[in-house]
Order: structure tokens, then sequence, then C-alpha cells
């Protein structure tokens, strides 16, 4: 079988490839998480890949914490940059392919029509610039990779969906901002869309994202439309609603749609529509 390893196997991406795999006969998932690899050290990387010689390396592992990377910037930046350098040096050394994850973040949120892979980043936050050098490593040192910006990811883990359903459960109405724009993206759409390019030589860079867009106000009114939540939700702006959050805030995009314009040119694959989506996730 040919292996995989699945870096930030615990997340709501790695937990969605590991389902998209498990019956599999063809390919193995080899998971590791902070606990068993520390991608920010290039010989643990050098060492594991070396032992296990992966088909592909798919790097889940991020610092996702937008705020909290404003703060913790050398970790940010060994996590979202240095990692994926390691894991990069890694794979061409050992003939690996690499699938990195990558953001909307990479982006100022200025645009008025959706974002190709042909934009010109501009990020704003560290977390978007982190995110965007660990992009040009890549770039510079793996010999096979794909890179797949996505957005708005929800799964199996913490996220957007479970809090504000949370937030039903207790409260008559959640005040929620409608002034940024995206597209949620289901994490199992995206790991398929993974295992579509990975046996391919379709190599480069790739926006991964859910068809359709919405704001959040809007997508929490979904939410709680098919999960039968009689919750209401009031729109504010991003303005409104950052004087009532205490510590740093880090700035968001206000419109981090993304066009799959590289899948769309390349192959025959799509994602679904995010109301599609949301409704399986949900069932």
């Amino acid at each position: 079988m040919k292996k995989i390893i699945v870096t930030g196997c615990n997340g709501q991406l790695g937990r969605a490839i590991n389902k998209l795999y498990e019956a599999d006969r063809e390919y193995e998932c080899v998971n590791t998480d902070v606990g068993q690899l520390d991608i920010t050290d290039i010989n643990a990387v050098n060492k594991l890949v070396g032992e296990v010689k992966p088909y592909a390396i798919i790097n889940c592992a991020a610092h996702t914490n937008v705020n909290g990377c404003e703060t913790d910037i050398d970790n940010a930046y060994k996590i979202n940059a240095i990692g994926p350098r390691n894991l990069s040096i890694a794979a061409a050394r050992y003939g690996a392919k690499l699938m990195h994850v990558s953001t909307d973040y990479v982006f100022d949120g200025s645009a008025s029509v959706p974002y190709t892979e042909f934009d010109m980043p501009n990020p704003q936050a560290v977390y978007g610039r982190t995110k965007l050098a660990g992009e040009n490593f890549v770039k510079e040192f793996a010999k096979e990779y794909f890179i797949i910006r996505t957005a708005w990811l929800y799964g199996d883990g913490k996220n957007f969906v479970r809090t504000m359903l949370g937030l039903s459960e207790n409260h008559d109405s959640v005040t929620v901002v409608g002034d940024q724009f995206g597209s949620p993206t289901s994490a199992d759409e995206l790991a398929r869309a993974i295992a579509y390019l990975l046996p391919t030589d379709n190599f480069g860079l790739f926006h991964g994202t859910c068809e359709g867009s919405t704001n959040w106000a809007d997508f929490t009114r979904e939410i709680y439309r098919l999960a039968g939540k009689s919750t209401v939700v009031e729109t504010v702006t991003t303005e409104e609603y950052n004087k009532n959050v205490s510590g740093i805030s880090a700035p968001r995009p206000a419109y981090s749609i993304l066009e799959n314009y590289m899948l769309k040119l390349t192959t025959d694959f799509m994602f679904a529509d995010w109301e599609k989506a949301i409704a399986e996730y949900l069932k």
C-alpha cells in the first residue's frame, strides 16, 4: 500500500482525510500530530519521512488561532512557515508528493469579485503572512507539490457551526457580523478534492472552497433553519462587533470569496454548493 503521512491528523481536515481513506485498499494513512511529530524540527521531519518513505505528505498542521497569531508571532512563523519548509525539504529528498493546505487570509479582502489563483496576495494579519510564507517555502523547496487554499472550514471538531449551535441552546438571539463574505467549506468536500488531486501530476496552486458565497450572519441563519432552531440572528458590522471583544482582534478579510479557477481550468472536479454541504453536515 502507498503510505500517506498526515500531519495535524486530529484537526477537522485530518479527520476528514482519515475518514475518506479508511476503507481504501491503495493508500494507508500514517497519522501524526504535535505529539508524534514536531514539524518545526527539520531533523525530526527528515527522520520520520526517511523511515516511512511515503508516497505523499498531506500537511494539515497549522497555527490557526487568528487572534493568537498576532501575539504569538514566532510560533506562528515556526508552525505555518518553517513547518511547511521542513516538510518540503523532506518530501523532495525522499521523492514524496506534498499536499499543503493554505488559506483565504493571504488576501487583503478588498476585492469585489472572487479571488483566483492568479490574484496577488496581500495578507493583513500575522496568520495570513505566515501562511503565505509557508506557501513560498513549498514552492521553493518541494519538487512535486499541490498548494490548496481553503476558507471558512468546518468538520469534525471545534468550528463556527458547532459554536453557533451551542449558543442557540441558551440564547434567544445571537449577534453575528454581516459584512464579511466568504464560502463556508466542508472538510469532507476539501478532503475529496485532495484525494482527487493527489494521484495526479497536476501540480501547483489551487483554490478549494464550496461553491457559492454568503456572510456569517446569513450562514448562521441557514444553520439554524436546517437545525430547526428558533434563535434570532441579529446582524452587526465588524466594527460594532469588535467594540465588544476584549484583547487583540486580528483584521479579517471583508471579502474572501475564492474562485476554484485552476480546478475548473484543469480538471472536471467540482465542489458541492455550500448550502448542500452544510445540510449534509448537519444530518
